[in-house]
């Protein structure tokens, strides 16, 4: 098959292009080729997609028989590649997100879940007020407005994590393993946890165009496949740490203003944080491999020299270890550990 991806270079879209590659597959890339260079065995045509001349000239390189879109969060700009390719393709799949739902985290989501009011003629500068979630629909709009349903494929992961992941959360929690010592733990062990590695993602889209299929989909995990003891015992298991795991009551972490989703990645309260339903996506041959597999893979492309691109929320992930050894004294104090674990190394 001729695949165009619109980005390549940097996590998704990166790991896409490997697989296709390793399936035979014909692929290009597009993008302006600043941050990062192109996997091997790859066709890159840089360009800028906010330039409608450099979109043209794009198109005059197809066919193709897809486009996959990892890079859209504008919807206007979505909306002009999509128009501009639609001659040179014959499907059009775009990576979207469950923020799209009016209701994540807050609540469980499915794909007939309520979505936010999204425009596709909406471009990122029209004021401070859109939402990422917001802007996600509207791209998802601007595809199906330029292609007929039965030539989209539209996916809409949680978290995905994996090698090339760039926002530094597993990264930040391997790191904390390695050091070792006592490990705050958010939480219950047993809670659930659901993000998808990014190659089974890409071996999703690559299949669902193969075969032809088409529509929308929630990618992760069944919702009762991991759980946060599994994120991090698997860390320690990889890096080798020693140390001992305390899982301190989360509503009390809440109350002493430790930020959820960053100072300790990977934890949030609302209940629908990891409750997306996914059976549509394990109906149509989602295959997701264990979080340990993830968690080990990602620890050995890190030993072996593995690195991101740079991106500045990466710095945003990880509590400062004097303030969690402060909390851990506290929540001590005030009981609110509930369970220690300890792990040799």
């Amino acid at each position: 098959m001729d695949l165009l991806i619109l980005g390549g270079s940097w996590f998704v879209g990166r790991v896409i292009a490997d697989d296709a590659v390793a399936r035979g597959w014909n692929v290009t890339v597009f993008n302006r080729g600043r941050s990062a260079s192109s996997p091997e065995g790859v066709h890159t045509i840089h360009g800028d997609r906010e330039s409608a001349h450099d979109l043209a000239r794009l198109a005059e390189a197809g066919p193709w028989d897809a486009v996959i879109d990892v890079a859209g969060t504008v919807p206007t700009m979505v909306r002009d590649a999509a128009r501009a390719l639609r001659p040179a393709t014959n499907r059009y799949a775009l990576v979207s997100s469950v923020s799209v739902y009016t209701g994540w985290p807050a609540e469980p989501v499915t794909e007939a879940s309520p979505l936010h009011d999204g425009d596709p003629d909406r471009s990122d500068e029209e004021g401070p007020t859109h939402t990422y979630g917001a802007m996600k629909v509207g791209c998802e709009a601007a595809v199906r407005r330029e292609f007929a349903s039965d030539r989209v494929l539209i996916v809409r992961p949680g978290v995905v994590l994996g090698p090339h992941e760039y926002v530094g959360r597993l990264k930040w929690w391997l790191n904390r393993a390695l050091r070792g010592g006592r490990i705050l733990a958010p939480g219950r062990p047993d809670r659930p946890i659901q993000p998808i590695d990014v190659r089974d993602l890409a071996a999703f889209v690559l299949d669902r165009i193969a075969d032809g299929g088409s529509g929308t989909f929630n990618l992760a995990p069944p919702a009762d496949s991991s759980t946060y003891r599994d994120l991090l015992v698997a860390c320690l298991e990889a890096t080798g740490g020693r140390g001992e795991l305390l899982w301190i009551d989360e509503e009390w972490l809440a109350a002493q203003d430790v930020r959820q989703w960053t100072e300790l990645p990977l934890w949030r309260v609302p209940p629908g944080t990891w409750a997306m339903d996914t059976k549509r996506a394990t109906a149509a041959g989602l295959t997701c491999r264990p979080l340990a597999e993830t968690v080990h893979d990602t620890w050995g492309w890190l030993s072996a020299g593995g690195r991101a691109v740079d991106h500045e929320r990466d710095a945003e992930h990880g509590i400062d270890p004097q303030k969690e050894r402060a909390l851990l004294e506290s929540a001590e104090t005030e009981e609110a550990v509930r369970l220690r674990e300890a792990f040799p190394g």
